[in-house]
């Protein structure tokens, strides 16, 4: 049985992910091809536990290391348990975020060595990398005003405005870094402007 195709769709707040997920599993669907949709952190049920403590409000200040470690830790049984066997099963998968928020978000929001991001990359995802990496790309003030409109903020969401623009250009850096795999879209037009780009990009899969 051929192997599925692994896609990761990434990128700041308020970029239009939920929206573009929605079309991308439609869009497959209609190629005939099994789709398996997850998100990070999360996909599994220790991974699911891990995202309330990441997101919760209630959690309180947690130190960067920790929120870094809990992330990989997710993703190590979102990895080994859920993505891996689904293509060998022949699914494409689709995930909501994965390797790439972590040197975004804990590298350049919170400032962390991403030597020591690649440390932990090297020991939880090795050389397994996704075929294709969809990153939408908003400004800042257009995103956050987006989840404005949603109403309540998790722990992530709340930051301020300089961390998600570290955040924003963290990402930038690696869609450079690795412009083979990952895809920079810009998602501040319309829905039906982004739609376009991604299904063009899908079309080379």
């Amino acid at each position: 049985m051929e192997r599925g195709k692994f896609i990761t769709i990434d990128g700041v707040e308020g970029a239009g992910k939920s929206t573009q997920i929605d079309f991308i599993c439609e869009y497959l669907k209609t190629k005939g091809i099994r789709i398996v949709l997850t998100r990070e952190p999360g996909g599994t049920e220790i991974g699911e536990k891990i995202r309330t403590l990441l997101l919760s409000n209630s959690t309180g200040q947690m130190h960067a290391d920790t929120e870094l470690m809990l992330m990989f830790a997710a993703r190590n049984e979102h990895i080994q348990n859920k993505i891996l066997p689904a293509l060998e099963q022949g699914d494409w998968v689709l995930s909501d975020r994965f390797t790439d928020s972590s040197y975004a978000y804990q590298g350049g929001g919170r400032g962390l060595d991403v030597s020591r991001i690649a440390q932990l990359e090297s020991w939880v995802v090795q050389d397994f990398t996704p075929d294709m990496t969809l990153l939408l790309d908003v400004p800042v003030e257009i995103g956050m005003s987006r989840v404005e409109s949603r109403g309540e903020k998790d722990r992530i969401e709340m930051e301020e405005m300089d961390f998600f623009d570290r955040v924003r250009q963290a990402y930038i850096a690696r869609s450079r870094e690795f412009p083979d795999r990952i895809k920079l879209i810009d998602s501040s037009q319309t829905i039906e402007h982004t739609t376009k780009q991604i299904s063009a990009i899908l079309d080379t899969l």
